[in-house]
C-alpha cells in the first residue's frame, strides 16, 4: 500500500499530557503522525487522527512553560488505537488527576497504552505495567527501580512496544516509536515521508541502544554501549560479568573480546572505573561519610573502598575530597 492509498481504518491516537510534561517527545510523536497522515506537508488528517484528552479544558503547562489546550474530553478509549501518556518532571505532585487515572485503567483493558518519557511512571503507578518489559531513560532508571522493584525494566533500549503496552525513553526516540506505529498501521511510504520531512535519516528500532557514554568511552559496538549503560545503572548493587554479558545477549568470553577491541580493557576494569568515577562525584557533591559513599558504589566497607580508590587515583578518598574542596571551593560540596 502506497501513501496515496487509504488504509482500511484511520489510525487514531489519544494523548494524555501530565502536569509539567516534556514538550519535545510529545511534539515529535504528534508531528510524525501529522506528516504521515497526508502528502506534501498539508497537515490533513487523511490517514491518522489525534486528540489531546483531559478531564477539563484548562490548558496544560509543559516543563518549559508552553501550554497546550485539550481538544477532547475523556471519551471512550476504545475509539482510539493507542493512548499515549506524556510524562514530565518527576517532582510534580499528582501529575494527572483521579479521573484520568481511572480513564487509563479502563483504556488498558481495551487498547494499547504507551508511556512516553516519564509517562511510564504514571502507568506503573496505576498498575498498568505489570508483566510488561519497560524501557526508561538512564537518567530515571534508579528512581524507577526504587519505586517499582517488581517491574522488569531496561535502561539500554530506546523503546519497547508489545500488543497492549509501550514505553519510550523520550526525546528523539518518540519519533522512532511513532514511525514504527505509522509503518505498521499506515504504510512504509508514509513512514518514510514523515522521517524525511523531519530530517531523520532512519528510524531506530527497539533494539537500538540509548545514546549514553559513561567515562566518555567511544564504542561502536552496540553490545559494549549497552553494557556501559548497564554498568552505570547498577553501581550500588553490582552485576557480575556473567550477568552483564547475559543482559546484552553474549557470553562472558564474547563480551571480554568486545571490550578489548572497543575499549582496550576488560569489562571488570571498566566497571570498576565507572564505580570509582561515581564515587568521585559523590565526594565532590556531598559531605556524606565515606562508609555511605562506599556502600553506594558497591563496596562492602570503607577500608576496601579506600584502598581501591587510592590505588586508582593516588590519594585516599578523604585526601582527594579535601584537595578537591580546596581547589573548587564550596561549589564542590553544593554541586
Amino acid at each position: 500500500m502506497d501513501a496515496l492509498s487509504a488504509p482500511p481504518t484511520k489510525l487514531k491516537v489519544g494523548f494524555v499530557l501530565a502536569k509539567s510534561f516534556t514538550l519535545s517527545p510529545f511534539a515529535l510523536f504528534v508531528d510524525t503522525l501529522r506528516l504521515a497522515s497526508d502528502e506534501r506537508d498539508r497537515s490533513g488528517r487523511v490517514f491518522a487522527d489525534w486528540q489531546v484528552l483531559a478531564s477539563t479544558r484548562h490548558p496544560i503547562k509543559s516543563s518549559c512553560g508552553i501550554q497546550v489546550f485539550p481538544t477532547s474530553d475523556l471519551i471512550d478509549p476504545s475509539m482510539f488505537d493507542y493512548i499515549v501518556v506524556v510524562g514530565g518532571l518527576l517532582d510534580s505532585h499528582a501529575p494527572i488527576d483521579s479521573s484520568t487515572i481511572a480513564f487509563l485503567k479502563e483504556a488498558g483493558k481495551k487498547i494499547t497504552v504507551i508511556g512516553l518519557c516519564t509517562g511510564v511512571f504514571i502507568l506503573a503507578e496505576a498498575g498498568l505495567m505489570k508483566n510488561h518489559q519497560t524501557c526508561v531513560s538512564w537518567l530515571h532508571h534508579g528512581e524507577f527501580r526504587a519505586r517499582f522493584p517488581d517491574i522488569d525494566v531496561r535502561v539500554d533500549r530506546i523503546y519497547n512496544l508489545d500488543r497492549s503496552r509501550g514505553s519510550c525513553v523520550g526525546g528523539s526516540s518518540a519519533a522512532d516509536m511513532a514511525a514504527a506505529i505509522v509503518g505498521r498501521r499506515i504504510s512504509e511510504d508514509a513512514k518514510r515521508n514523515a522521517l524525511e520531512v523531519l530530517q531523520i535519516e532512519r528510524a531506530r528500532s527497539p533494539l537500538d541502544v540509548q545514546p549514553r557514554r559513561p567515562l566518555s568511552i567511544h564504542a561502536s559496538d552496540p553490545k559494549v554501549k549497552a553494557a556501559l549503560i548497564l554498568m552505570e545503572a547498577n553501581i550500588e548493587h553490582t552485576l557480575d560479568i556473567e550477568e552483564l554479558a547475559a543482559a546484552v545477549g553474549v557470553s562472558r568470553r564474547q563480551l571480554e573480546r568486545l571490550f578489548a577491541t572497543n575499549a582496550s580493557s576488560s569489562p571488570a576494569t571498566i566497571y570498576m572505573r565507572v564505580r570509582l568515577e561515581r564515587a568521585k562525584l559523590l565526594l565532590r557533591r556531598s559531605t556524606a561519610p565515606l562508609i555511605d559513599i562506599a556502600l553506594e558504589v558497591g563496596f562492602e566497607n570503607s577500608s576496601h573502598f579506600g584502598r581501591t580508590f587510592k590505588k586508582a587515583f593516588g590519594q585516599t578518598p578523604t585526601k582527594w575530597r579535601a584537595t578537591d574542596l580546596k581547589k573548587y571551593g564550596s561549589c564542590a560540596v553544593s554541586g
